[in-house]
């Protein structure tokens, strides 16, 4: 069941309709910029949480503000489509502020996912989540995938 890219208010609408329906809504977000396996495991694993899936895509704004003015490589809205149309992803909501605050007492999830790079108490949202009995959950990180790094090698010199 993918309901494609989402407003914000149709977001928090799908959320509310899926746990009327007894269903748990699991929420990530992040960038992802340049999609590669790491996001799609990640991505995986984050669905595997719950019933379905509501991936946060920050705004190229927002991407600006926290990369830096050379990212993101891909807009916003070509981000989101991209998510959206990953079977294990039920939407993506492109939402603007630098952290994810809003959205999540937004979309009220059941299960907050982030990166096991992100120390537990350090997860905005948490206590969101965790007041109205959610649990938060980090998964670990694919070694080896980051769009940063991807973006270096295609900038490094090469030798001949």
């Amino acid at each position: 069941m993918s309901a494609g890219v989402l407003s914000l208010d149709a977001g928090a609408a799908l959320a509310e309709q899926l746990r009327a329906a007894g269903k748990r809504v699991v929420f990530t977000n992040g960038v992802f910029d340049l999609l590669h396996p790491g996001h799609v495991r990640y991505l995986q694993a984050a669905r595997a949480e719950g019933d379905a899936l509501i991936v946060g895509v920050n705004s190229d704004r927002s991407v600006r503000a926290i990369k830096g003015p050379a990212r993101p490589l891909t807009p916003e809205n070509e981000r989101a489509e991209i998510l959206a149309a990953l079977a294990c992803v039920d939407a993506a909501v492109v939402f603007d502020q630098d952290t994810p605050a809003d959205i999540i007492r937004c979309i009220q999830p059941d299960v907050l996912v982030k990166g096991a790079d992100w120390a537990a108490d350090a997860i905005v949202g948490r206590d969101t989540v965790e007041a109205r009995g959610g649990r938060v959950v980090r998964i670990p990180i694919e070694p080896g995938w980051s769009t940063t790094s991807i973006v270096a090698a295609i900038h490094a010199p090469r030798g001949n």
